[in-house]
């Protein structure tokens, strides 16, 4: 028996290294790649390292692109746990921004702090709104919600292409030629206060409080359990008597509400206004997805979620710095993001084959020869 359980706890120390060993691996193969141009991996990464943590500057702007990235991967850690895939945070930040936007250029003659306060709920009222959409096509008319979350993200990209070239465009740009699709910039005093000389803002504290209140909700409290029982096992969560549809629904919910606040908080505490490229990446910063990836890589923990969203906003400043001093193309930068993305994502599922193993492994030594059947059928019903 001791011997099972060292070699269960080295095994799952192994696990919740993997993300590690797989980013390793990426920034490898993204040496290789840097040696093909002729550049020294060792003086580019300096660059990378340099650009994300070489000073104070550095750390509140690794701060300040990480932010969103943990509040969609709070969002996704439910979504997950709910065993329902939610792949439209970025259109769920599009919406929450919007919402947000248009409070704050609405009521211009209310307290800061009150506009604050509603925006940033606003945002999460809208992205929850956007989230649920799927939530309840998949729970009652069970749609594909991949494929509704990806479709929800085209939707809300051509509604905030119509509002910011339309109803909601700055007017000082409605009456130029060029007409660029930005709104009107929001008032100082709604702006979310600094914690730093530095860009560096509220939202950053607000979404660590947030990733205990997940956890809180998720480990503490009876709707975070059935959430969790729903994800593991949804036939035997409904013999137990838990409403299986209305929990799914609520995870898709709880995902989208929190993309659509990491929406509201990058225009109150980055840009203060909206703008467009005409696409989502170019007000989200692809966040919508890269908090996707930080969730996987923090094991959808919220708590381990905070320093791997850290991590992806380290690894998403730092390039930009590493482009500069080694005037490496800007396609390998986002290669490089892209291979610790796969790796991360490859080892997700890597992970997931050894926990199987683990457990007939355990199963088998555990069980006498003969009297194990309803625990395989344990087994793999749980998987």
């Amino acid at each position: 028996m001791k011997k099972i359980f060292q070699s269960e706890w080295i095994s799952r120390s192994v696990d919740a290294l993997l993300p590690v060993f797989a980013t390793l691996a990426a920034l490898l193969v993204g040496a290789i790649m840097l040696l093909l141009l002729k550049v020294n991996p060792i003086e580019a990464y300096a660059a990378l390292w340099d650009g994300a943590f070489g000073s104070s500057n550095a750390v509140a702007e690794t701060l300040v692109k990480a932010t969103p990235l943990l509040l969609v991967a709070l969002g996704i850690c439910i979504a997950f746990r709910g065993n329902v895939i939610n792949i439209g945070g970025e259109g769920q930040m599009v919406v929450g921004a919007l919402l947000a936007t248009w409070i704050g250029l609405t009521f211009t003659n209310s307290p800061g702090w009150l506009i604050i306060v509603l925006a940033l709920f606003a945002g999460f009222l809208g992205g929850a709104v956007w989230g649920g959409i799927p939530g309840v096509l998949k729970a009652y008319f069970n749609v594909n919600e991949i494929l509704s979350t990806v479709m929800m993200n085209a939707i809300a990209i051509q509604l905030m292409n119509f509002l910011l070239r339309g109803p909601m465009i700055d007017p000082a740009q409605a009456d130029l030629a060029s007409k660029i699709p930005q709104t009107a910039r929001l008032l100082d005093i709604f702006q979310l206060p600094r914690l730093a000389p530095t860009r560096l803002h509220l939202g950053a504290l607000v979404a660590v409080v947030l990733a205990v209140l997940v956890y809180i909700l998720l480990w503490r409290t009876t709707l975070g359990y059935r959430i969790r029982a729903v994800g593991q096992n949804p036939h035997a969560s409904r013999y137990a008597g838990i409403n299986v549809p209305r929990h799914m629904v609520m995870a898709l919910l709880f995902a989208g509400a929190f993309a659509g606040l990491a929406g509201a908080v990058q225009v109150y505490g980055v840009n203060y206004r909206m703008i467009t490229d005409g696409s989502a990446s170019g007000f989200t910063g692809s966040a919508g997805f890269n908090g996707i990836v930080a969730a996987l890589f923090g094991q959808l923990h919220p708590i381990w979620s905070i320093p791997a969203s850290i991590l992806f906003g380290a690894l998403l400043v730092g390039a930009n710095k590493m482009q500069r001093v080694v005037q490496v193309p800007s396609a390998l930068v986002i290669a490089l993001n892209g291979l610790v993305v796969v790796f991360v994502v490859s080892s997700e599922i890597w992970r997931r084959y050894r926990q199987r193993r683990r457990q007939v492994t355990v199963r088998d030594e555990e069980s006498p020869p003969g009297a194990d059947q309803p625990e395989v059928q344990k087994v793999e019903a749980r998987q």
